[in-house]
């Protein structure tokens, strides 16, 4: 069943989470297995029972990897990209509607996987913004940063993403989110409309938030598509309702 709440124009803007939104694996997650220390475990634990925040937790978790960039580099080019990105960043560009990326994982990876995307791809994120945590790489080692924002908010997120949201609403157009993880949990409660799959999906139920579920970003295209069809007005109509 698809709970969407009903608005009055069309005017909106899209903000996609990354991993394992627009991935099928999620990268941070990919790195820890592979390459950090088994006490990764113990701080992620802590931070799904809330004991700290993603920040903290990534930063110590980052803290445990021991990798060299051709050896992440590798690792990160066996991430698949959802095939339906380019139908939802199509939707998005034939209804004039932003689409930006938002997320908790880091610009490395987040770089390094869209490398691999289509020209297509490219094209269609041109001017969108990746807000996301920092990483770079020190030898073996690697460096993280948290640039949105570097006060962190009251959740320790390592990217506070209802801050980011508002700052890339300009014009406070209603706000559409995607995603699948827990690090979503506060950008759902900022949205107005919801797409979610995975623990985010769950987390909605349990909270009875509104929220459209779905299983590839090919599905968010469709509902979308039908929901932006369906609130295009005329002039007439947008002055009727105005003057309303």
């Amino acid at each position: 069943m698809i709970h969407m709440k009903k608005l009055q124009t069309p005017n909106a803007i899209l903000f996609l989470d990354f991993d394992g939104t627009i991935t099928c694996r999620d990268a941070v997650d990919a790195i820890l297995e592979t390459y950090a220390a088994p006490e990764w475990l113990r701080f992620e634990a802590d931070w799904r029972a809330g004991r700290m925040g993603s920040r903290e937790c990534l930063r110590a978790q980052m803290s445990l990897v021991c990798a060299t960039r051709k050896q992440l580099d590798s690792l990160l080019d066996e991430i698949e990209i959802d095939e339906g990105l380019v139908a939802l960043l199509e939707a998005c560009a034939a209804h004039e509607l932003q689409a930006h990326i938002v997320s908790d994982g880091f610009d490395y990876c987040i770089r390094r996987i869209l490398g691999r995307a289509s020209k297509r791809v490219h094209a269609l994120l041109r001017g969108a913004r990746v807000c996301a945590s920092r990483l770079e790489a020190r030898g073996r080692l690697w460096r993280t940063e948290f640039p949105f924002f570097q006060q962190a908010c009251a959740h320790g997120c390592a990217t506070c993403k209802p801050a980011v949201m508002r700052l890339l609403n300009h014009t406070n157009a209603h706000s559409i989110f995607v995603g699948d993880g827990l690090s979503d949990q506060y950008a759902v409660e900022s949205a107005d409309i919801v797409f979610t799959k995975g623990r985010l999906a769950t987390y909605c139920g349990e909270q009875s938030i509104e929220h459209t579920p779905f299983n590839n970003l090919e599905d968010v295209a469709a509902h979308l598509d039908r929901w932006l069809v369906s609130r295009v007005f005329t002039e007439e109509e947008v002055e009727e309702r105005a003057s309303a």
